[in-house]
């Protein structure tokens, strides 16, 4: 695992001292001057750089906030170029999160950014979430890895945003949010709810305030028509050696489109802002219930 960008975060950056910066004024317009104060103390933690993620990272810079931690392990590819913000052919073969750490000090100057070329896994989550994010957007696309997030931050109640399957669809008014106990008709939701409880004893409905994003467009499966002589027949990845989540492994590879993961990765920027600045009266952690006779939590840190 590797770092990129670090710097260590100041009180508040001086340039917010006097007044509010004027890139940010039409912000202030929205929230004011405390919540743009507010963003700029905010520190949030992005795990997953994709279609998802880079437009989330996108979303936060522009909104002001002013410390990011950025994590992906993997590299741009050159099917990425349709739908990932930092995809370009002349980035190939570079990291996601550097490329996305790059983005945002040009957006703004005086941000601390972190960019991590790590993987998310329950042997790396102690020491990335020893940063202590004031919040977690969540675009990770690896079950396993995602059940033990979403575990640690309820057990923790860690204020997060998670992103479900945003492959497969066309029609970006169809994206929206509710709580993930309450999402329907979508399989990654289900997957969630069936291996938090098996794995962790965790019984969604009674999770209050655990946000999710999603579509609720059916699955468009690949056109049979179709033959690509791409990923699945011929891994073209730069990194595809990497053993964490690779398209060889994959039993089925969907579309994708940039205005649906782009519309996923702005609603969960739009409901971490709202959060952070003090605007919503939303609440973004994680509550379990817990009832008299229920079993004991199974703790992802004793992994």
């Amino acid at each position: 695992m590797s770092t990129h960008s670090v710097s260590a975060p100041s009180p508040i950056p001086e340039i917010y001292q006097t007044s509010v910066p004027k890139k940010f004024d039409r912000n202030a317009r929205l929230w004011g001057r405390h919540g743009v104060e507010r963003l700029a103390l905010c520190h949030v933690m992005v795990l997953g750089m994709g279609g998802v993620g880079s437009f989330a990272v996108e979303g936060l810079t522009r909104a002001g906030v002013n410390r990011l931690t950025l994590v992906d392990f993997d590299d741009v590819c050159i099917t990425n170029v349709n739908r990932q913000l930092h995809a370009l052919p002349s980035t190939i073969g570079k990291s996601k999160s550097a490329l996305m750490a790059d983005r945002v000090k040009s957006i703004n100057p005086a941000a601390t950014v972190e960019a991590i070329h790590g993987f998310y896994e329950s042997k790396s989550s102690a020491e990335m979430l020893a940063r202590s994010p004031d919040l977690i957007v969540d675009c990770i696309d690896n079950v396993t890895a995602k059940l033990h997030l979403l575990a640690t931050c309820i057990h923790q109640q860690i204020p997060i945003v998670t992103c479900l399957g945003a492959s497969g669809k066309v029609d970006p008014t169809r994206v929206g949010y509710d709580e993930l106990r309450k999402t329907k008709d979508d399989p990654l939701a289900k997957t969630i709810r069936k291996n938090l409880w098996r794995k962790y004893n965790i019984n969604l409905q009674r999770v209050d305030n655990l946000m999710a994003v999603y579509s609720s467009e059916d699955i468009i499966l690949p056109d049979p028509g179709y033959q690509s002589s791409l990923c699945g027949s011929e891994c073209v990845c730069p990194n595809s050696s990497n053993q964490h989540h690779t398209c060889a492994k994959r039993n089925i590879i969907y579309g994708s489109a940039v205005f649906v993961t782009s519309m996923f990765g702005m609603t969960a920027a739009s409901l971490a802002v709202r959060f952070l600045s003090g605007v919503s009266p939303l609440s973004l952690v994680p509550t379990l219930k817990i009832l008299p006779g229920d079993d004991p939590l199974k703790n992802p840190a004793e992994e």
